[in-house]
């Protein structure tokens, strides 16, 4: 097979969706990789060093989408690309057509089979490609968020981990998941006060366990929640139904009582966000804007502003995946049930139930 590596066109996308060492486990395998030129030089990968794993550069992403016979990405397709993609072409990527029903109907028409990483799923429920740009995530939001609570960034002047005879900022974060996760642990290690969120009392009981009192769990409920936000320097919003749009749990009503200066930071806003106020989604060159007085940050690609990390961490996970398309096409749909669970699109149907749920369009079974 022909594997394609166009470059990432997203605003401050600097991921790439391959590094040379992916390309040489697919050449090695008797495959053939197409990258574009300079896709990987945002997350410091060379075209020589593409060239030396085994791959052919080509000039232009037109040149790589017509050469091969799957395309692998990062990002969903941009607009200038809806018209690259063919019937009988394989794309891999983040697609979030929940999110988008412009290019749900420009992938249904133009006849791609859309596999989506966000929703291939293991039989025990996890999120294996999925989880390791969500942890990355986590992480930074924590990490902006408490850039932005600095006084000249409009943040309210507070410090996370307070000082000595200075209580803490306060972290609420709704969902206990790999975001989740990721957002507690580097709160904690700033020292601030926690408050982690969920349904799941399994969660719950895991993060109580992992940090012995040191990250406060409750309930999620409309009750709590508004609780919860009032008393908020940062609100973490991490929460996921697979495929389908993030619920909105925090409502304009909710923001409008947090202190002036506080911060949002929503990572679900690549499935529409959870927060209310959180009303369009933000680029890294312009990333925050500010609503009842409270600062909010709503980058849908945030592990595309630490791209060394975010790619290798993410060929990590999708390689073996890759490699099951790459030697049996679709038929790998059929041997492995994580890939099915990942197909969105296929031939102008819409074949993933919550994604046609989501949009209110008709779900046809790939089989």
């Amino acid at each position: 097979m022909i594997v394609g590596i166009p470059s990432e066109i997203k605003t401050n996308e600097n991921r790439v969706s391959m590094t040379p060492a992916g390309v040489a486990s697919l050449t090695m395998k008797g495959h053939r990789v197409v990258v574009q030129h300079d896709a990987g030089a945002g997350s410091g990968f060379s075209n020589e060093e593409y060239l030396e794993s085994g791959a052919a550069i080509l000039d232009t992403a037109e040149e790589v989408f017509r050469t091969s016979d799957m395309i692998v990405k990062v990002k969903e397709p941009q607009p200038s690309e809806y018209g690259l993609l063919r019937q009988g072409q394989i794309l891999f990527t983040y697609l979030h057509l929940a999110s988008s029903v412009e290019l749900t109907e420009a992938m249904l028409a133009c006849g791609v089979t859309g596999i989506a990483y966000e929703t291939v799923q293991t039989d025990d429920g996890s999120l294996p490609l999925l989880k390791p740009m969500s942890l990355i995530a986590g992480r930074l939001s924590v990490q902006v968020g408490a850039e932005l609570l600095l006084k000249y960034k409009g943040g309210k002047g507070i410090l996370l981990g307070g000082a000595p005879g200075v209580e803490p900022g306060k972290v609420v974060i709704i969902g206990a998941g790999t975001v989740g996760a990721g957002a507690a642990r580097i709160a904690v290690g700033l020292g601030a006060k926690v408050t982690v969120m969920d349904i799941n009392p399994e969660k719950l009981d895991f993060m109580d366990r992992l940090y012995r009192g040191r990250v406060n769990t409750l309930y999620s409920n409309p009750y709590e929640i508004a609780q919860q936000v009032q008393k908020a320097d940062l609100l973490v919003g991490a929460v996921l139904v697979p495929g389908a749009k993030a619920p909105k749990l925090v409502t304009d009503e909710m923001v409008s009582t947090m202190k002036e200066g506080s911060v949002i930071v929503d990572v679900a806003i690549d499935q529409g966000g959870s927060i209310e106020t959180i009303d369009r989604v933000t680029t890294h060159e312009n990333p925050c804007y500010v609503k009842h007085g409270v600062v909010h940050y709503s980058v849908a690609n945030m592990p595309g502003a630490v791209p060394r990390t975010s790619t290798k961490a993410l060929m990590g996970a999708t390689l073996p995946y890759i490699l099951e398309l790459a030697h049996g096409g679709l038929s790998a749909l059929d041997r492995s049930v994580p890939l099915m669970k990942g197909l969105n699109v296929h031939e102008g149907r819409l074949t993933n139930e919550p994604v046609a749920e989501s949009l209110g369009m008709e779900y046809t079974p790939y089989r």
